[in-house]
Formats: structure tokens, C-alpha cells, sequence
């Protein structure tokens, strides 16, 4: 069997395990997981991009996907009436501020000679700056959100509707992915300009240091994000399902196909979502293929095998690690705005930095690294295991604790241990792809 038949019978393997969930959970449930899918996938090309071309361990993933649900805020929202007006210009003077006293720390440093002097200098310089900053940062941020902050109490966004009328303008949403982008790009170059002189593990641990310290920011500045107390109601660039509901056309159209007007509407959605996160992916991996294929992913590749003779050839191996570094930053935060958009809202206590960054690094191991189809290939397929691997353990554990009496100690365990299946079945599809096929499904070439 050729490469292009083995790679056609996995993919055609894993959209008939999503199929087979369509017929026997609902084609509601085989969309939601499609969709993820493709969003997962997404994620995979991104990491793939770092370490498949560049062998850049980034742990970090989930920082970068946060930034892109703060995308999806920061243009999906109306602003906030009264906000600005409160505190948000004396935030942004502070922030200008605080930035401006790194900057002229940075400089005294380079400019005055080393010694005790410096020293005093620069530290009396942070210290006056720290205490500036938080005098005009600290009652700005109370002003905002004192506003309504059971419903606001933060500044908002670039929506140009009100609160009445910003859901019709869910097609700045669109807008929102780029945006992501380019917020994780700009994170991944200050991260890239201080730890990518680090290697291997070190670098996992600052990148993973820095994802925590941005989810930390979006869950405890309630003035940007609204914190744990989420931002519920982002618009969304596809019709709501009341709407359809409400269309006589649409239920008209749903019941031809035998369907109720509610699962006609959310199935429509979702299939709209497909086509747009869809396009997306086929974009990425038509750029990813031709960065793969030029002569930057060869030198990419050659500085990934052997650093030592590429930088004897000439090559700026830190400048072409910043680059890809960013690159791949930046497709994580595309498909952070993405799932944003999806969920309706941003909750930044699910960002679990480990758990979900290891998740991903799953799916491009099991995949195979170096690879973009290889990548795609292991976001559905261990996405969609994700998923389902949970009730396929509840229904084993139900068959296997059927002979027990009711209220056994032993019966209530193992069905409450059926949710740590996930873990479990991760670790063995790991184990088992890097026995029989350390380089993942699809291997790179």
C-alpha cells in the first residue's frame, strides 16, 4: 500500500468513526465533534509548525489560545457605556507608563557602566515607576468595574452595536481570528526574544511559566476580561438558532428532510460553522505545505537536525527560530478565536495550561511530527477519542459491574472511575503509536 492510500484509508477511518457517532448520538453531536475537530486540528498545525519543523518544545499552547479568546472579546463585545469615561483612559495611561519605565530601565542599564551605581539607579527607577503606575492603574481599574458588574464591569469591545443590537453584527467576528493572531504573534515575540535561547526543557518550562502568568492576567483583570466571571453572549458570524426557528422557509426546509425545526437549526449552524472553521484549515495547510516545501522549511529542517553546521553555514538560527516560533503562535491563537466564537463565550478558568497542552502534543506525536497531514490526522482522531472514550467507559463499566448489588463500594468505584479513562486511553494510544510507529501515523518524509 502506497503513502497516499494509507493516508486516504486513515482519514476515511477517522470521518467514519465520526459518522458511526452521527447515526448512533445524534448528527447534533457528530458536528460539535467535527467542528472541534477541525479547530483541534488547527492547534496541531500550529504546534506542528514549532516543533515538527524547528524543534521548538513549546508547553505554552494554551497561553496562546487564551489570547485568542481575548480576540474574540475584544471585537465581538460592545463597549461598555460609561467605562471609558470611568477609568479606561487613566488603564491605558498606566500601561504606557508601566511600559516606559521597562523601556527606560532597559536603557539606563546599557548606558551607565556596571556597578553599585547602576545598580541604585535602575532599582530607584522600578520602585518610583511600580508606585506611579499602580496610583493611576489601581482606581481606574475600581471605577470600571464598579459599573453594572454583575452583567459588565469591564470595558468591552470594538463591537459597533449596543447592548440591544450588537448580536447582528456578528460578522466582526471574522475579524476577531486575524486578530488572535496577531495578539499571540506579538506575545510569542517578546517570549521568544528572552527564553529562545533556552533549549529543550528549559524552554517547556518558561513557555509553560508564561502560559500560566497570561491565563492568570485573563482570569484575575476583571476590567479586560470580566475574570471568572466569564463574558457570555459573544455574537457569533452565523444565523441563532431561535432565528431559524422563527423562519417558516427554514421549517419548511427542515421538515423535508424530516427534521424538527430545533434540531434542523442547531445541526444548519453547525454545519456553517464546518465550512468557515473548514476554509481556515484548508488555507493554513495550503500555506503550511508551501512553507514545508520552500527552501525556508529546508533550512528549518537542517537547523532542526543539526544546529552546529547550520550556524557554520551561515544561517541566523535564533532569527529562524523567532520566526517560526511566532508562526506557530499565532495559528494557535486563530484557532483560540475560533473556539471562542464556537462556545459563545470565554470562560478563563478552563484554560488548563498541562492538560490541554499536553492534549495537543498528543495529537501531533500520534499524528507525526514534521508532517501537516500527519498533524491534521491526530487533532481528529484524538480529539474525537477524547470525547467519546468517557461514555464508551461508562457503558463497559456498566456491563461489567451489571452482576453487582446495587450500593457495592466496589461497583460505585469502578463507575466513578470511568471518567479517568481519558487519561488513561491517551497514555496507551501513545504508547502503543510510539511502539509500532515511533514517527507518528503519517510519518514525515
Amino acid at each position: 500500500m502506497n503513502s497516499s492510500m494509507k493516508n486516504t484509508l486513515l482519514f476515511g477511518i477517522v470521518f467514519g468513526l465520526i459518522i458511526i457517532a452521527g447515526l448512533f448520538q445524534g448528527w447534533n453531536n457528530a458536528m460539535l465533534i467535527f467542528n472541534m475537530g477541525l479547530i483541534s486540528a488547527i492547534m496541531a498545525l500550529g504546534v506542528n509548525l514549532q516543533w515538527g519543523f524547528a524543534g521548538l518544545f513549546n508547553v505554552g499552547v494554551m497561553g496562546f489560545v487564551a489570547l485568542g479568546g481575548l480576540a474574540a472579546v475584544l471585537m465581538g463585545m460592545p463597549r461598555t457605556e460609561g467605562a471609558w469615561s470611568a477609568g479606561g483612559g487613566g488603564v491605558v495611561i498606566a500601561l504606557l507608563l508601566g511600559a516606559a519605565t521597562m523601556l527606560a530601565a532597559i536603557i539606563l542599564m546599557k548606558k551607565m557602566k556596571a556597578g553599585r551605581l547602576r545598580n541604585l539607579c535602575v532599582a530607584a527607577l522600578l520602585i518610583a515607576g511600580f508606585f506611579v503606575f499602580r496610583s493611576l492603574y489601581d482606581p481606574s481599574v475600581a471605577s470600571i468595574e464598579a459599573i453594572n458588574p454583575a452583567a459588565t464591569g469591564f470595558l468591552g469591545g470594538l463591537n459597533p452595536g449596543t447592548d440591544e443590537t450588537y448580536k447582528s453584527n456578528g460578522w466582526v467576528m471574522l475579524l476577531a481570528w486575524p486578530l488572535g493572531g496577531i495578539l499571540a504573534a506579538g506575545a510569542a515575540w517578546l517570549i521568544g526574544k528572552v527564553a529562545l535561547g533556552l533549549r529543550s526543557d528549559y524552554l517547556a518550562i518558561a513557555t509553560l511559566g508564561v502560559a500560566e502568568i497570561i491565563i492568570a492576567i485573563l482570569k484575575n483583570e476583571d476590567w479586560l476580561t470580566r475574570g471568572v466571571k466569564n463574558v457570555i453572549g459573544i455574537p457569533r458570524p452565523v444565523p441563532y438558532e431561535i432565528d431559524l426557528q422563527n423562519s417558516a422557509a427554514f421549517v419548511e426546509r427542515a421538515a423535508s428532510f424530516g427534521m424538527d425545526p430545533v434540531e434542523g437549526s442547531t445541526i444548519y449552524v453547525k454545519f456553517l460553522y464546518a465550512i468557515l472553521f473548514g476554509a481556515v484549515l484548508l488555507i493554513l495547510i495550503w500555506l503550511s505545505q508551501r512553507a514545508l516545501n520552500s527552501p525556508w522549511g529546508r533550512m528549518l529542517r537542517a537547523i532542526r537536525d543539526n544546529e552546529v553546521a547550520a550556524e557554520a553555514m551561515g544561517k541566523d538560527v535564533t532569527a529562524r527560530h523567532l520566526q517560526v516560533f511566532i508562526l506557530g503562535s499565532a495559528i494557535c491563537g486563530i484557532a483560540g478565536a475560533m473556539m471562542t466564537t464556537l462556545d459563545g463565550q470565554l470562560t478563563p478558568g478552563t484554560y488548563q495550561p498541562l492538560r490541554f497542552t499536553f492534549l495537543i502534543w498528543v495529537m501531533v506525536i500520534v499524528g507525526g511530527s514534521g508532517n501537516n497531514l500527519g498533524a491534521i490526522l491526530g487533532g481528529f482522531l484524538i480529539w474525537f477519542l477524547w470525547v467519546q472514550v468517557e461514555p464508551i467507559g461508562m457503558w463497559i463499566m456498566g456491563i461489567v459491574t451489571s452482576g453487582m448489588a446495587d450500593g457495592s463500594p466496589l461497583k460505585s468505584h469502578l463507575i466513578d472511575s470511568a471518567a479517568h479513562m481519558r487519561l488513561m486511553t491517551m497514555g496507551l494510544i501513545m504508547i502503543l503509536v510510539l511502539r509500532f510507529s515511533p514517527k507518528g501515523l503519517i510519518p514525515e518524509k
